[in-house]
């Protein structure tokens, strides 16, 4: 899962990006509300984590905007404005949870999650295909009950395929889902993950589109 922080205060989006890079997420970083407009204009993310007094932009303008273009990605406002009329302000504006700094980081990640198993239409965040159960909360994978060992971004890329299988994602898309913007991606890198999931799952769980990208199969079963 690919995430957009905006925030202005350098220890909190240090401290947040070193917490939920250890969970598996691509987590990109702004700290401009014009930036970031920008940059949800242009790129995709599963989900956005908005402070409300930004420069440039202020962080409720950036959402309003978001919704008055019809993007719908799951909005988290992450503010010190604890006052009540702020929080209608917020949610009525587009967001789709709000949280009041300081804030526990594991409860801003049960959040995140409970967003993201939302913003798919699922009530459980782990994943199950056949014999295979991928769940996030624990970042584990299992295969006929054995747990299989990935890297952060094995499993990303493995979540990322089996939210749709069958649907087909272009080598881009999944680049940016596993690298952020200050990551140095290898022309191979794509190539070389998905190679280690096939040998430490099964061979035929994902197919290779030459020259478009790749899918899980929703036909081949470990």
């Amino acid at each position: 899962m690919r995430l957009l922080l905006i925030e202005d205060d350098d220890d909190l989006r240090d401290g947040v990006r070193t917490a939920l890079k250890s969970e598996g997420y691509t987590l990109d970083c702004l700290a401009d509300g014009r930036q970031a407009l920008h940059a949800l204009r242009h790129e995709r993310f599963d989900l956005v984590l908005l402070d409300l007094g930004l420069p440039g932009l202020d962080g409720l303008t950036v959402l309003k905007t978001l919704r008055a273009e019809g993007k719908p990605t799951p909005v988290l406002i992450l503010t010190a404005r604890d006052a009540v009329t702020d929080r209608i302000a917020g949610l009525d504006s587009g967001a789709d949870d709000y949280l009041v700094k300081p804030f526990d980081i594991t409860e801003l990640k049960a959040r995140i999650r409970a967003l993201l198993r939302r913003s798919a239409g699922r009530a459980d965040s782990a994943l199950q295909y056949g014999n295979l159960r991928i769940d996030p909360a624990t970042q584990s994978v299992h295969l006929h009950d054995q747990a299989i060992a990935l890297t952060r971004r094995e499993f990303a890329l493995l979540h990322e395929l089996a939210n749709q299988p069958g649907h087909v994602f272009t080598r881009d898309h999944l680049q940016q889902l596993l690298y952020g913007w200050d990551d140095e991606v290898e022309s191979n890198t794509l190539e070389v993950h998905v190679h280690h999931l096939r040998k430490k799952l099964f061979p035929g769980l994902i197919r290779t589109l030459r020259g478009v990208g790749y899918a899980l199969d929703k036909d081949a079963q470990p």
